[in-house]
């Protein structure tokens, strides 16, 4: 049988078309005319004024530290419960990440937590002088608490929409609810452009400005001349065009998630000890992976037990992320929390979520789950 990937690509003729066209047009390099298309219609697809398409989310974040001022000796708040980019990206500015724990009904950043930690370094005149959250596993965080936090201490908000594509949040579409939010394009997002990301923003001077850092900062001058330090963080012309492509079927790939999802919970909703990820009522999740907590005291199975049975089938599973307050490079850091999101990982298993699965594959996926269980039970 076939092997089931975690979160592959998914590719149709579109992508290929636009591929072809831009490589036809001899626009091979950074820049181009899919590159401006495609940041138009992430403006409109995000809810956004402007857009720079750049070649990770992880730029995304360093530009977007850079334009909110972040600087050596500062401290950033951050969701511990994510991939490492989000916090790699506060290195990358000289400043040092705090962490901040989940809440158990969303897995996104606690809002309480976090106005706690604000207060807290509000009274010792040290307030963070940014916060990152992340929209995890394409559900976005309570942004009416965390923004009304945010703006109670004037902390700006950088939003990490990385994984939640297509989510919502009080109708409004993910990325928008940050004064700068980060998308990423890679191989295994909810669309794809193989290696890509995008920084968004209803302000149109930070978004000039992250495009000039993000080639090279070439000052305007016939010849090469450069003022500031810069990046090669653009995308190119060709991988825009896939975007484009992409992008015309987020709503069917959203879609297609949310139904494994809902295939999961009906094939192993039952289970004892076996729970799922909450949808937060504030909004609509993507689903980009379909998440769920084994409770080893009553599944009869632990979570990696099920995760080596699907290994074993040729089917990819992987733990929840584990918390950056638990990552050994960033051992030094503080956190307020963490027992929520050091749960998470230690029982939470996400389950392939490709958009391209059949019905077949999920049978599969559920099928190995159900005989694990009883093969250790």
């Amino acid at each position: 049988m076939a092997r089931i990937y975690l979160s592959p690509p998914h590719m149709g003729p579109d992508e290929r078309a636009l591929l072809l066209e831009a490589f036809d047009s001899n626009w091979i390099a950074p820049l181009g005319p899919h590159v401006d298309a495609f940041e138009r219609e992430l403006a409109a697809a995000t809810g956004t004024a402007h857009c720079a398409a750049l070649s990770s989310g992880t730029a995304g974040l360093h530009l977007g530290l850079i334009l909110l001022g972040v600087e050596p000796g500062d401290e950033v708040f951050v969701s511990t419960l994510t991939f490492s980019a989000t916090a790699n990206a506060v290195r990358y500015v000289g400043a040092t990440p705090v962490f901040v724990d989940a809440d158990p009904t969303t897995w996104t950043m606690d809002p309480l937590l976090l106005e706690q930690a604000l207060e807290q370094r509000a009274r010792s005149g040290r307030l963070p002088k940014a916060v990152i959250t992340v929209d995890l596993y394409g559900q976005c965080c309570d942004y009416e608490r965390i923004g009304a936090a945010c703006a109670r201490f004037d902390v700006p908000m950088l939003q990490d929409a990385a994984e939640a594509l297509g989510a919502t949040h009080s109708d409004q579409p993910a990325g928008s609810q940050g004064v700068l939010g980060v998308l990423s394009f890679n191989g295994n997002k909810i669309i794809t452009t193989s290696g890509g990301g995008a920084l968004v923003s209803d302000r149109g001077d930070w978004i000039e400005h992250a495009r000039f850092l993000s080639t090279q900062a070439r000052d305007p001058f016939p010849h090469y001349e450069h003022s500031t330090v810069g990046y090669n963080y653009r995308l190119s012309n060709l991988l825009a065009a896939v975007g484009r492509g992409q992008l015309r079927h987020l709503d069917q790939r959203v879609a297609a998630r949310r139904a494994n999802f809902a295939s999961y919970r009906e094939g192993l909703g039952d289970l004892p000890g076996w729970s799922f990820m909450p949808e937060a009522p504030y909004g609509t999740a993507s689903r980009w992976l379909t998440c769920a907590l084994i409770d080893p005291a009553r599944s009869g199975a632990p979570r990696e037990a099920v995760r080596l049975a699907l290994a074993a089938a040729d089917i990819e599973a992987r733990p929840v992320w584990k918390p950056m307050h638990l990552q050994p490079v960033f051992r030094d850091c503080l956190v307020f929390g963490g027992s929520v999101a050091e749960r998470l990982f230690d029982f939470g298993l996400c389950l392939p979520s490709g958009s391209s699965m059949t019905g077949a594959d999920r049978e599969r996926v559920v099928s190995i789950v159900r005989s694990a269980r009883a093969d250790v039970a």
